[in-house]
């Protein structure tokens, strides 16, 4: 993995305000000729620093305006179990975010719904997937922050 210096880091924090940008836009917003700026983000690419370019919806105008943070327990925690449960989980569109927790919750889940018998319908696949010790569902009231863009000038400035 190289480095990033100030360049790499501007191509970044730029690309995560507007993934749309142009090289031309792109090399005019963090000063550098329109070459080395392609070079370098083909290989911030290439070394995986962008994993892909994406479009960021409106939930609530799409119909999906309610978030649940889902937290599962269970007894099992064999290999075997979790790649089955794994790929349960993967297959159920509703789930955003998946992640193996330390603590008192081995998995947490982000999960949009359309409203509460939406979220019901996932909680019955959800149930049905693996043998699960424990489901407790937290209802997002209002989402205060979100935001995909990584805290670069952390990065930049050594902190």
């Amino acid at each position: 993995m190289s480095q990033l210096d100030k360049f790499d880091c501007a191509i970044l924090a730029a690309l995560q305000a507007d993934g749309t940008l142009s090289i031309a836009a792109l090399s005019e917003r963090i000063g550098l000729s329109a070459t080395p700026c392609w070079k370098r983000l083909k290989r911030l690419e290439e070394d995986g620093y962008i994993e892909r370019r994406v479009a960021i919806v409106n939930r609530q105008k799409v119909g999906l305006p309610v978030t649940v943070f889902v937290s599962v327990r269970t007894g099992q925690h064999d290999e075997k179990w979790l790649r089955r449960f794994a790929a349960a989980v993967m297959a159920l569109p509703e789930v955003q975010e998946f992640h193996r927790m330390s603590g008192d919750v081995d998995y947490l889940l982000k999960v949009v719904a359309s409203d509460i018998g939406g979220y019901d319908t996932f909680y019955k696949k959800l149930i049905k997937s693996a043998q699960l010790i424990g489901v407790s569902s937290a209802f997002s009231m209002e989402q205060i922050k979100c935001t995909t863009a990584l805290p670069l000038e952390l990065i930049a400035h050594g902190l």
